[in-house]
């Protein structure tokens, strides 16, 4: 018994121990309660950009962010089941258009790089602006 036992052990546990390897290195890897996937711009990959996953139906609003990788890559872990509104912000873009995503789901999303710094700080302000606006004015 003990024999069949530990045969069964060793058959599986290759099996088990492959399908928790990412399905090719640097891939993006999600559960059934998580958003992730690849933001990129005109630039390439986007990094160091939040990633903004809202929701309103829980009765309130329900927001988690995250920011990507060095590749531009970002995982928004540990969802309640719902259906999420997601977007990128960052420095020199604006707001990108918002995509319903549910958790357990790839979305790879598209920045947007903004015309100019004028829009961009509507969106995002670096904080030397908003401290010379202060000094500025008195």
């Amino acid at each position: 018994m003990v024999a069949v036992g530990i045969a069964v052990l060793l058959t599986a546990w290759p099996v088990t121990w492959l399908s928790a390897q990412p399905a090719s290195p640097g891939a993006v890897q999600v559960d059934n309660d998580d958003i992730g996937g690849v933001v990129t711009s005109a630039r390439g990959p986007e990094a160091g950009v939040w990633v903004i996953a809202e929701m309103t139906e829980l009765g309130t609003r329900f927001a988690k962010m995250v920011v990507t990788d060095a590749r531009g890559r970002y995982v928004v872990p540990d969802l309640p089941k719902a259906t999420y509104n997601v977007w990128v912000r960052g420095y020199g873009l604006i707001d990108s258009p918002e995509v319903k995503a549910e958790p357990g789901t790839l979305v790879d999303l598209e920045a947007v790089i903004a015309p100019n710094a004028t829009e961009a700080a509507q969106y995002y302000p670096a904080i030397g602006s908003v401290l010379k606006v202060e000094m500025d004015c008195g």
